[in-house]
């Protein structure tokens, strides 16, 4: 049977940290190529589809944003479950975020597949003058936790 199908794989991802740390601001610029200064509480979850090449693959990715805020922990842990990927967001700028992966860490640990991809990211890196924690201080920490990558970066 023929299939209708715009791509040859589907991922779904998981954005995760604290409140604050831009998670919707790197999903917005990512899969809409938009940008905003203003600050978006996400409330609950929210999600976005890119459909990218990948060699000669099609790739479809939908990309979950969740809440940062406590009160949302139950609901956007039910996420975590059939996730191939998890990105775990901290502000360079914020220190508090980037220790607080620990936690998120093991809440994924708890909810997600053993399989599981996970990549830390930094974000807000252009904010140099405001920095907390550095280049370095990430890669250790994903190195350190078992990480598939960690990446810089500013939405």
């Amino acid at each position: 049977m023929p299939s209708n199908r715009d791509y040859d794989h589907l991922f779904k991802l998981v954005l995760i940290g604290d409140s604050g740390v831009g998670k919707s601001c790197l999903l917005l610029r990512f899969a809409d190529d938009s940008f905003t200064d203003s600050y978006i509480t996400t409330i609950g979850v929210d999600f976005r589809f890119r459909t990218i090449p990948v060699s000669d693959k099609t790739v479809k990715l939908q990309i979950w944003d969740t809440a940062g805020q406590e009160r949302f922990r139950t609901i956007t842990s039910a996420y975590y479950r059939g996730a191939d990927g998890i990105m775990m967001v901290y502000d360079c700028t914020h220190r508090e975020s980037f220790d607080n992966i620990d936690t998120w860490l093991s809440e994924v640990n708890r909810y997600a597949n053993d399989s599981t991809v996970k990549i830390l990211i930094g974000n807000k890196s252009d904010l140099k003058e405001d920095q907390q924690v550095t280049a370095e201080e990430g890669e250790q920490k994903a190195k350190a936790l078992g990480f598939s990558g960690f990446i810089l970066t500013s939405a």
